[in-house]
């Protein structure tokens, strides 16, 4: 049963988009490395502000410039779990990488 002429597909149809999918897996992986690289970058800056605005939550506290030990108690765990995760990734990336290099071509 030929069901091309149900779904109003011929076979130029099907070859342009085999075409479209080949062109576009490639410029796919160029745009996922680079997607996935803004994204660590994104990361990593994200964590240095969190880091940062923990320790001057620290400091206002300790020149007694803020009383408020909640909103330091929050920005320190905003770090920590900002450092936890960043420290993460990296450790799986290193791991990542390990397994490339060991791929034999």
């Amino acid at each position: 049963m030929d069901i091309s002429s149900l779904l109003n597909v011929n076979s130029t149809a099907i070859a342009n988009a085999a075409a479209d999918a080949s062109t576009k897996k490639t410029k796919d992986i160029d745009n996922g490395f680079s997607s996935m690289l803004e994204s660590a970058m994104s990361n990593i800056n994200e964590t240095n502000t969190l880091l940062n605005k923990r320790d001057e939550e620290e400091m206002k506290f300790a020149l007694g410039i803020s009383e408020n030990t909640h909103d330091m108690a929050i920005a320190a765990a905003k770090a920590s779990t900002a450092l936890t995760y960043t420290t993460t990734l990296r450790d799986k990336f290193i791991e990542a990488y390990k397994e490339i290099l060991q791929i034999q071509v």
